[in-house]
């Protein structure tokens, strides 16, 4: 059972930057590719950006393309999103989430994550 634990999340002003980590208990964690998802108030749960298990290949969607920066460290079972230039409209509580992948690139579909975290609250705010 894959349990993810998701920290790093504040209060931060427009323009600052914040690096989320998303711990694994997986000791295979380097099977599963990590994905991003971000929920504001009153709004259904979106994808932020994913990276796969080995070569580390990464997917973001174009709101966040050239702020944010995914990573990982499978030594460390741990995986980063490094947020910079951060908006108002990048509030909401970001969970992690995984699922076992082969050879395929990371997706960033919602329902092929099979493990979630509880998520951390990020606020954007002057």
């Amino acid at each position: 059972q894959v349990q993810l634990v998701e920290s790093g999340g504040g209060l931060v002003q427009p323009g600052g930057s914040l690096r989320l980590s998303c711990a694994a208990s997986e000791f295979v964690f380097d099977s599963y590719a990590v994905g991003w998802f971000r929920q504001a108030p009153g709004t259904e749960r979106e994808a932020i950006s994913c990276i796969k298990n080995r070569d580390g290949s990464t997917s973001y969607v174009d709101p966040v393309q050239g702020r944010f920066i995914i990573s990982r460290d499978n030594a460390k079972k741990t995986v980063y999103l490094q947020m910079n230039s951060l908006k108002p409209e990048d509030t909401g509580v970001y969970f992690c989430a995984a699922y076992r992948i082969f050879f395929e690139s990371c997706t960033l579909l919602r329902g092929h994550y099979d493990y979630w975290g509880r998520g951390t609250q990020v606020t954007v705010s002057s």
